[in-house]
């Protein structure tokens, strides 16, 4: 299905699929849109070339941790956003809905594996373990600095 405009796409797909809130659709859009904006600012890129699904997951988890920082999980859980398959769906929705694009070898597959939720959103803000000699790497160290 074609539709006018991405507020548009996100009512159909939300009317088709209930799991996910319509802020969801609207912070993965957000997400690749910093994808592309950085593409253009980089010279080797195009910015209207094709995101792939690890792209967007990395570019998804950094906006995330920058924008809601220990409150990711909550509000990602809040939105229907509970792993990376969530993502993928919530992308192939938009795309059923002629929002987004995709290539013959796109498949929410491809989304499965990419972000352990646990990982990157809960293990960062953890108190570190006092018997532990490891290092510990703040989440806001692996951002890029805008």
């Amino acid at each position: 299905m074609k539709v006018s405009g991405f507020n548009e796409a996100v009512a159909f797909a939300v009317a088709k699929d209930e799991r996910y809130r319509p802020e969801g659709y609207q912070f993965i859009r957000e997400a690749l849109e910093v994808i592309l904006k950085k593409r253009s600012k980089a010279k080797h890129q195009s910015p209207s070339a094709h995101v792939t699904a690890s792209e967007l997951l990395d570019g998804f988890r950094r906006l995330a941790l920058k924008e809601f920082g220990p409150m990711t999980v909550t509000v990602l859980d809040y939105w229907g956003i509970r792993n990376s398959g969530d993502i993928g769906r919530i992308v192939f929705n938009l795309v059923e809905a002629g929002a987004f694009g995709r290539t013959e070898n796109d498949s929410p597959h491809d989304f499965e594996e990419g972000i352990d939720f646990h990982e990157s959103f809960i293990l960062p803000f953890l108190p570190p373990d006092p018997t532990s000699k490891q290092t510990i790497v703040s989440p806001q160290s692996q951002l890029p600095v805008s």
